[in-house]
């Protein structure tokens, strides 16, 4: 999908938090594995995540329907040098088959892709079969109870519970996103396709609620950064996690 389309995370968490925790998911499976990666970034755009893990020595198939995306990742693969470690696709869910032509993969990422597809239950069936037995997937999804908290704390009470209450999670109409998650209806899904050892993990919990002319700098963003990180990481503080911007699910297809 076009970058324009995607959600904006301000705060930086999508870049930082979520980046960094892929790259420790690769080198944990690299390790045990004693080799490179074979991964697969579905609707990985201009490479956010796809670059880092080239330049950790793995080799990225990214899949993305966006050609102005792809031509975006050539240009930043061939500055980097990395592009014998990148192989870019212009493709959907449904092509995955095709793109792989029976090959697997030991990671597969979706980052801000579900939202929009058209049938979230059999993109994620898609990506169990491009992952080989014990592969692991990293799915990042925009939640609904964050909406539903920055709608009421800006007084459209009518919006926040419209977000609620709508099956996809959108606040009306106009809503710029097709659909939000909630933590049940993700297990649901990744069960149903095949995936099991669910983790899941609020990112950006306060990041979008705080008004942008009080993050002025880097040391305000860092800050908020660390502040999110201690909200999520302490025992007992699972409903915490459901409140992100966005849910990072961490899954392993058996």
């Amino acid at each position: 999908m076009p970058d324009e389309q995607r959600p904006q995370r301000r705060g930086g968490a999508r870049p930082s938090a979520v980046v960094s925790a892929v790259g420790r998911i690769a080198d944990e499976c690299g390790d045990r594995l004693g080799r490179p990666l074979e991964v697969l970034d579905l609707g990985g755009g201009t490479g956010g995540v796809a670059v880092p893990l080239a330049e950790a020595g793995h080799h990225v198939t990214v899949v993305d329907p966006s050609p102005d995306a792809l031509a975006s990742l050539g240009r930043r693969a061939r500055e980097a040098g990395i592009v014998d470690h990148i192989t870019a696709v212009q493709g959907d869910g449904d092509s995955l088959g095709a793109v792989l032509a029976g090959r697997h993969v030991d990671l597969a990422c979706c980052h801000g892709t579900l939202e929009f597809v058209d049938d979230p239950g059999a993109t994620l069936h898609a990506i169990a079969q491009a992952l080989g037995e014990g592969g692991v997937l990293s799915l990042l999804v925009s939640g609904r109870l964050s909406v539903v908290f920055a709608k009421a704390i800006a007084g459209e009470f009518g919006q926040a519970r419209a977000a609620l209450v709508d099956p996809s999670g959108r606040w009306g109409s106009t809503d710029p996103l097709p659909r939000r998650f909630d933590v049940d209806q993700l297990e649901t899904l990744l069960a149903d396709a095949g995936f099991t050892d669910v983790r899941v993990r609020g990112t950006n919990i306060l990041g979008h609620l705080v008004p942008a002319s009080l993050i002025d700098s880097e040391a305000d963003r860092t800050a908020l950064a660390e502040l999110d990180e201690l909200l999520v990481s302490g025992p007992g503080r699972e409903f915490l996690r459901t409140l992100g911007n966005a849910l990072h699910v961490v899954a392993r297809r058996d």
